[in-house]
């Protein structure tokens, strides 16, 4: 598992795919990139989403709501566009829960789509990987797995 991320990046550093962080298995956020339009990656992740047998519960609209709010708290604006999809697992979440009940504060499992101000072209992907409570070592690898399908199969 230490040296999965390396051959993660050897493996889509010539593709559209990369990782931001290269120590992503100690980050709180693995991030991803993409040079393909901001839409089409968000309507990959939802359809990798749903043909996973999955449902997306909501689609949150982070970037309307911190440029319509932030002038009034004093921020400028960081992003162009920003939306992150909440979807969950039943699988998944029974995993969780049987490690101990309160993991089941992980879910909705949340994937965000943005594009930076400043970096036009670029299109992110990230993901909060689990930090389970109790014996969740399994489950938190699997719903790590998952969620890097979703961000694989899409960008």
């Amino acid at each position: 598992m230490k040296y999965r991320w390396v051959v993660w990046l050897l493996l889509f550093s010539a593709g559209h795919l990369s990782a931001v962080e290269p120590e992503a298995d100690r980050s709180p956020v693995r991030v991803f990139t993409s040079e393909e339009p901001f839409e089409d990656v968000l309507e990959n992740i939802e359809m990798a989403i749903i043909e996973r047998g999955l449902l997306v519960s909501g689609t949150l609209h982070v970037s309307d709501m911190l440029n319509r709010t932030g002038p009034d708290l004093g921020f400028t604006q960081v992003f162009s566009k920003a939306r992150s999809v909440e979807f969950c697992s039943a699988l998944m979440s029974h995993k969780m829960s049987q490690a101990a009940a309160e993991n089941i504060a992980i879910c909705p499992f949340t994937i965000a789509v943005y594009v930076k101000l400043a970096e036009p072209d670029k299109v992110y992907a990230a993901y909060r990987p689990p930090q389970l409570v109790g014996d969740g070592g399994g489950a938190a690898s699997a719903i790590v797995d998952m969620l890097e399908g979703i961000i694989e199969d899409s960008i």
